[in-house]
């Protein structure tokens, strides 16, 4: 389906259904900012995320949504205790005894 299709027939219809206001700020630009937030949260990558967007470089896409990657910190982080771990397979990266 078409997003403009999809915008007209159910989105455009769904928001009026509800009673919120059918504006730019409710539209399908908002849900597809949400979409986007939400996976990169999850930590789908920026390639993926680009061709699930259908922009034409992940370059592209990450300059729109650098914002959302505050918690790549953390990661990084945890992937590099992760690695020089005593005990990879132990939560939180040290050996217990």
């Amino acid at each position: 389906m078409s997003r403009t299709a999809f915008n007209s027939g159910v989105w455009k219809r769904a928001i009026r259904a509800t009673g919120v206001p059918d504006n730019r700020h409710n539209g399908m630009h908002v849900l597809l900012h949400t979409y986007a937030s939400v996976l990169l949260d999850a930590g789908e990558s920026v390639k993926v995320l680009s061709a699930y967007l259908g922009h034409s470089a992940p370059g592209f896409t990450l300059r729109i949504y650098t914002h959302l990657l505050p918690a790549s910190e953390d990661r990084t982080r945890r992937a590099i205790d992760h690695a020089f771990a005593d005990d990879p397979e132990t939560p939180g990266g040290r050996e217990t005894a």
